[in-house]
């Protein structure tokens, strides 16, 4: 018989998910010398973690700098109509990551990328949803891009390498935090175009696998390394349209864990700032994003189920100490299932050329009608 996995990450692993974090996960070389051990040991052990803790090495896109702005929704389904709504909202092809959810209501939770200037239209197609009966009070949010937090080894136990959670010393952690927010949630003076095409053929290449040799995307995209490796280092780093890198990994598993989105509200911008910092080296966060013009962010969670009531005490404490004003929260439904319960993009770079984006409304709203009438007379 062979060897059953490990159920669990130790020392090594999470000092190479840190390392990855640290050094970025194209400096396998640099991470095995900082870590006092082969490559081929990191290399073998980030397929495990692949295999065993859905380990996945993205990139993550500064997306104000492509003249995108990200939509957040919260769209609860009609009675019925949960499994519609879902392919509903992936009718426009500006989705980023759209999932089921329940909880404070049954339905869908995603963000869009929205071109500069069709921030109405976006919202005409989303209202369209409701006017079809498909989903009822749809909440639409207009954010910063989302700060990935990636793995720091803060609240593993190092001894008994098991991940701990003192909600009671996070509780204290918060009102000493500092105010000055990292420029990803921030609220941007513009959304700028800083790409270009062969930028645009780049980045969701890197977006997929952020280990992939600029040769490999060279050969893939039939130009020279030298021309990738310009657009790379001049345009995709030097103009920030790459944020970092995202070290993805579940350590805790599906079955024995939930992944949540919360809105947090707050009374005055310190209060939020605070709170927003306190989470950007904790391992139940995994995103953070800032709601452009008030003092509210949006968090997505990811805890061992045993600890989310835990988590929700602590935010009762927050309230009542006057830190946070309210929350939201809905739990993703993640079930891997033929029917597929969530679906993810990359940025759509299909829908540019000659320097601007495609954002074809018409066709998106059509599709949509097209659809509901489709799907009700086949009785589904």
């Amino acid at each position: 018989m062979g060897r059953r996995p490990r159920e669990k990450l130790d020392t090594l692993d999470v000092n190479i998910l840190v390392a990855l974090a640290t050094y970025g996960p194209r400096n396998l070389t640099k991470i095995a010398r900082k870590l006092n051990t082969s490559t081929e040991m990191v290399r073998l052990r980030i397929k495990r973690m692949s295999s065993s803790f859905y380990l996945r090495l993205l990139t993550n896109i500064y997306h104000t700098n492509l003249g995108l702005k990200k939509a957040f929704v919260f769209a609860p389904a009609t009675p019925g109509y949960e499994d519609m709504l879902l392919e509903c909202m992936k009718v426009n092809q500006f989705y980023q990551y759209l999932s089921r959810c329940y909880g404070m209501f049954e339905g869908c939770v995603g963000n869009y990328l929205i071109p500069k200037g069709r921030e109405n239209e976006f919202k005409q197609f989303i209202l369209e949803i409701e006017k079809l009966g498909i989903a009822k009070n749809i909440q639409l949010f207009w954010t910063t891009c989302f700060h990935t937090v990636n793995p720091t080894g803060k609240w593993f136990d190092y001894q008994s390498e098991t991940w701990v959670f003192p909600w009671d010393e996070w509780f204290e952690e918060i009102p000493t935090e500092g105010t000055e927010l990292p420029y990803t949630l921030v609220d941007p003076e513009d959304f700028l175009m800083k790409a270009d095409e062969m930028d645009l053929l780049i980045i969701p290449e890197l977006e997929k696998d952020a280990t992939v040799t600029l040769a490999s995307i060279a050969r893939k995209l039939g130009t020279s390394l030298e021309r990738v490796k310009y657009h790379y280092e001049k345009h995709c780093i030097q103009r920030r349209i790459i944020e970092d890198f995202q070290i993805a990994v579940f350590p805790f598993g599906f079955q024995q864990a939930e992944m949540s989105f919360f809105m947090f509200r707050f009374s005055a911008r310190e209060k939020m700032a605070k709170f927003a910092m306190s989470l950007l080296d904790k391992p139940y966060v995994f995103i953070v994003g800032k709601i452009l013009g008030e003092n509210a962010i949006i968090v997505q969670t990811y805890l061992p189920k045993s600890e989310s009531r835990k988590f929700i005490d602590s935010l009762t404490r927050l309230i009542r100490s006057g830190l946070l004003r309210n929350y939201d929260y809905v739990i993703q439904d993640l079930r891997w299932s033929p029917k597929r319960t969530w679906s993810r993009m990359e940025t759509p770079y299909k829908h540019f050329k000659d320097g601007f984006w495609i954002y074809d409304h018409e066709k998106y709203m059509t599709d949509l009608k097209n659809l509901v009438q489709q799907n009700i007379a086949h009785g589904k």
